[in-house]
């Protein structure tokens, strides 16, 4: 099995550096990581540019806003056909599932800091692995760090629902059937409503903001610049709506805060069909469109973007914040990688993402002895995104434990 924490190339620096010049060059080999952990080629030329202006040159992190040119075709079809039976459904369902941010119960009082409404369980960081390293922390400390933990979270899922919006933007522009169109518009809603919802949160419970993460950033800004639709479609839909249902699920199970709780039942309703979008979109797509040569070439692109998001969430700036002056950027990325809550999300996110590949033909016997050596064969079973629904999501079933 791969493991999580394989930066060789640090390890080789913080043998020769002096100690003076350790810690940025640390961050710089840190940032470069990513690139050295990707094995195709192919991977490497459409996520490398990315993740030079996203991990390297910082480009999320520099207080202005962002500009990336999209570059894709818009399809028009002046026939309006009623091409995909499946989609017109799932979009009956998507109109019926609308909801209004502003009925959520925003009167709900929320201290971030409360013990007896936790925003995060006690034990999703596993402070007897920080004491271990003899750090003694006070309650008070632990219920701030869960605090900033939290936030840090569902920092992440504001920045990633904007790239969502725009994302679905341009899926709706250039999918080639029309009932899909008609489905995409209605994303395109629902991820307004959830940046609207998520920053309403966070601004006025939370009142604590982070940045984007870098490699969060690396992921949007490759999928925003990619032109074919496709490629789009697999990204967001199933890679990142994946990683998002596994951490949107994980939140929902574990917190005891009712309103971030409502919120969240609410959210993962309409990212259930989100993913059954992308299922539906890509099935026939991929086993009866495209060239094997191009199958193959997203098969291995899903399963290093899948690596590569299993391994790189590591939270750095609530490292930056607490931990930084007390223990390594190593230290750490061991500490999160294992910690209990991570470990959580990990496991739900692979028992969505996994079955969702299988289902539209990237997750052949080719590419599965990939996906058993870094131990994610025990999720090939798992149900797929069109044979769920929200509420099983809720309740997250059909994962092997």
């Amino acid at each position: 099995m791969r493991p999580f924490d394989s930066f060789p190339l640090q390890s080789r620096l913080e043998r020769i550096l002096p100690d003076r010049v350790k810690k940025q060059v640390e961050v710089w080999a840190d940032a470069a990581s990513p690139l050295f952990e990707v094995k195709d080629t192919r991977v490497l030329s459409s996520i490398g540019p990315s993740a030079v202006r996203g991990a390297i040159l910082k480009r999320g992190k520099q207080g202005r806003p962002t500009e990336m040119p999209a570059s894709h075709s818009a399809y028009f079809d002046w026939t309006y056909p009623h091409d995909f039976a499946e989609m017109e459904d799932l979009y009956k369902r998507a109109k019926r599932g609308q909801w209004n941010g502003d009925d959520l119960p925003w009167h709900t009082n929320v201290d971030p800091l409360d013990p007896n409404v936790p925003l995060l369980p006690d034990d999703f960081l596993g402070w007897d692995r920080v004491e271990a390293k003899g750090i003694l922390l006070t309650k008070d400390e632990k219920a701030k760090i869960r605090h900033s933990m939290a936030s840090w979270m569902l920092s992440q899922f504001l920045h990633g629902e904007q790239g969502a919006l725009f994302a679905a933007a341009q899926v709706t522009e250039s999918v080639q059937f029309f009932d899909g169109k008609l489905y995409g518009a209605t994303q395109v809603m629902d991820e307004g409503r959830h940046v609207e919802v998520f920053h309403r949160y966070i601004d006025t419970k939370m009142e604590k903001l982070y940045q984007v993460n870098d490699n969060l950033f690396v992921i949007i800004d490759a999928l925003m610049r990619d032109s074919r639709w496709d490629m789009k479609f697999l990204g967001m839909q199933i890679m990142v709506e994946g990683v998002a249902l596994g951490a949107f699920s994980t939140l929902y199970r574990e917190t005891k805060e009712p309103l971030l709780k409502e919120l969240l039942k609410n959210v993962i309703q309409d990212e259930a069909r989100h993913v059954h979008y992308g299922v539906l979109a890509l099935r026939e797509h991929i086993t009866k469109e495209l060239s094997e040569s191009e199958r193959r070439e997203r098969e291995d692109w899903a399963f290093e973007v899948a690596i590569l998001m299993r391994n790189r969430f590591l939270a750095y700036e609530v490292y930056e914040e607490w931990f930084e002056h007390r223990f390594s950027r190593a230290e750490w990325r061991e500490f999160i990688t294992g910690s209990p809550g991570m470990e959580r999300f990990r496991h739900i996110m692979f028992g969505r993402m996994v079955p969702n590949l299988r289902e539209i033909g990237l997750l052949t016997p080719r590419i599965q002895p990939a996906y058993e050596r870094v131990g994610l064969a025990k999720y090939f079973g798992g149900l797929a995104a069109d044979k769920l629904s929200g509420q099983d999501l809720l309740l997250d079933l059909d994962i092997p434990a």
